[in-house]
């Protein structure tokens, strides 16, 4: 493949599809298409999984630049960090949620 965009842009899908395969990453997704969150909001919402685990969903999403965050007082603030992301995320819960 010598087009780079190509590349670049078919690298990115991946990413996301290997990050949404599992479901408290899809969730938490999900959650933040909704709007801006922190753990503990996240943590309050989804069951049966401990703020340990939310936080290291978090840093897979932020180390794949699905998400970004900002410090707000003593409190992080999660977003999804592009517009592509939230469109997908809308698709699949207008299909499947």
């Amino acid at each position: 493949m010598k087009d780079k965009s190509a590349y670049e842009k078919a690298k990115f899908v991946s990413n996301l599809m290997k990050t949404l395969t599992n479901e408290y990453r899809l969730m938490i997704l999900c959650m933040l298409e909704e709007g801006e969150k922190t753990v503990g909001e996240i943590c309050s919402e989804l069951q049966g999984i401990g703020m340990s685990a939310v936080s290291q969903h978090l840093s897979m999403l932020k180390s794949h630049d699905l998400i970004e965050s900002s410090k707000v007082g003593q409190n992080v603030i999660y977003r999804i960090s592009d517009k592509r992301i939230s469109e997908v995320i809308k698709k699949i819960r207008e299909e499947y949620c």
